[in-house]
């Protein structure tokens, strides 16, 4: 008894501390470089699949109909796996911008579905404000990532200058 008596009472005397990391919003999580990653997939794998960076949690079964909008077929695999496999099919600008539109229109219904709940549910928005925030910044990227990884022209444009 005594035990749950201190254990209730460090409850609460528990603060939370302003330099806490809650949801992923560190400072540091803010600024990767893309080019910080060995290969461009990893990069992607952690801007566009990792929840507390873009706001948004890609499911299995997202990744399955991300792929199918954008015009590939794949089977259920793990979640990492599956992303990979995307990217082995996005080799070229035409089917990455595919692959990145299919990924923004799955957004864009999330972030739906966060405004309706904001909207029925006022106090919630403490919980999905930030959420939708990083997936607007994420949408944003779409087009740094196309330009990055598949510049307008191909790479022989580059070897000319």
């Amino acid at each position: 008894m005594r035990d749950m008596d201190a254990l209730r009472k460090e409850f609460e005397n528990f603060t939370i501390n302003e330099e806490a990391c809650v949801d992923g919003a560190c400072s540091s999580d803010e600024a990767a470089d893309l080019k910080d990653y060995p290969s461009y997939t990893e990069a992607l794998y952690a801007k566009l699949v990792a929840p507390h960076v873009s706001g948004i949690y890609v499911s299995r079964w997202d990744i399955k109909d991300i792929a199918m909008e954008a015009g590939e077929s794949m089977a259920i695999h793990p979640r990492k796996r599956m992303f990979e496999m995307l990217m082995k099919y996005a080799t070229s600008r035409e089917t990455m911008s595919a692959v990145l539109d299919a990924l923004k229109n799955h957004m864009e219904e999330k972030i739906a579905i966060y405004d309706e709940l904001m909207r029925d549910f006022p106090a919630s928005e403490v919980v999905f404000a930030p959420k939708i925030e990083k997936a607007r910044k994420t949408i944003a990227l779409f087009p740094v990532i196309l330009d990055e990884y598949f510049p307008e022209g191909g790479f022989e444009e580059e070897a000319d200058v």
